[in-house]
């Protein structure tokens, strides 16, 4: 068993070596590097192409306006310029950034929202999640969730659990992973780029309360149908709204600040 408890610390070693801090100053597990997520915005960016149709014209110019003036105020560190920009004819109110400098917005997206500020809400939440390195973070978690299973599946036949009972510890260690660490770790990826969104939009210029009307909007559309919390990928609207509430003031007088500096987008 000395060899596995090797493996074991090994793993924890590089866990502990690539560790990171997000903008919020939460800790991250980061085992990729910027090259490979780059690459993989790239190959998936070009998947979506061939797969959607595209859109130009006016809805493609206001996606790109607003791209521009969220992308202006990133910090300079991790500022990049001529991000690609496509509208996607689809009816599927989504939007997505992905690393290496990518954004797609859904047309159904377009067609909820009531303006250029709620769109900006979404594209800065988007654009919220490449700041964060989430994408790195999630698959990084992935890999070392695999990486216990594995360890823990040789740990129980070792032991003498074998046939039905390995099988069904095996599962039950497999939910415990899902439901304990991977969905809450999509819920805590969501609800950070959240608020690094609103101050995004708000730096840039776009109206912050924007944000809170948008999600509403969302609910009203989804018919308020959704998974419990615990089971899902995502926080549920109302508590996406909630905390979005909660930070408006910090939100609203950076706002202010921005359109007294001369940021006033539009982007119509």
């Amino acid at each position: 068993m000395r060899w596995m408890q090797c493996l074991a610390i090994g793993a924890l070693s590089v866990a502990i070596a690539a560790c990171s801090t997000s903008p919020t100053g939460r800790s991250q597990l980061m085992l990729m590097s910027e090259a490979e997520l780059d690459q993989m915005g790239a190959k998936a960016f070009n998947q979506y192409q061939q797969e959607l149709p595209t859109v130009g014209g006016a809805p493609l110019r206001q996606v790109q306006c607003i791209t521009n003036a969220i992308v202006r105020v990133l910090p300079p560190e991790q500022r990049q310029e001529n991000w690609e920009v496509r509208v996607f004819k689809d009816d599927s109110a989504n939007a997505f950034a992905l690393p290496g400098g990518y954004v797609g917005v859904n047309t159904g997206l377009l067609e909820l929202a009531d303006d250029q500020n709620q769109v900006a809400s979404v594209i800065g939440h988007e654009i919220a999640h490449v700041m964060a390195q989430h994408a790195n973070e999630r698959a990084s978690t992935q890999s070392a969730t695999q990486i216990g299973l594995s360890v823990a599946s040789v740990a129980a036949a070792a032991a003498g659990i074998e046939g039905p009972t390995h099988d069904m510890t095996m599962q039950a260690l497999g939910m415990g992973a899902q439901f304990g660490v991977q969905l809450p770790f999509s819920r805590s990826h969501e609800s950070e780029a959240d608020e690094i969104g609103l101050d995004l939009m708000a730096r840039a210029g776009f109206d912050p309360r924007a944000s809170v009307q948008l999600w509403r909007n969302m609910s009203q559309a989804g018919g308020g149908g959704q998974p419990p919390e615990w089971m899902s990928t995502h926080p549920s609207h109302d508590s996406r709204i909630s905390d979005l509430q909660a930070g408006m003031n910090r939100a609203m007088a950076t706002y202010q600040q921005a359109r007294q500096s001369g940021r006033t987008p539009n982007c119509r």
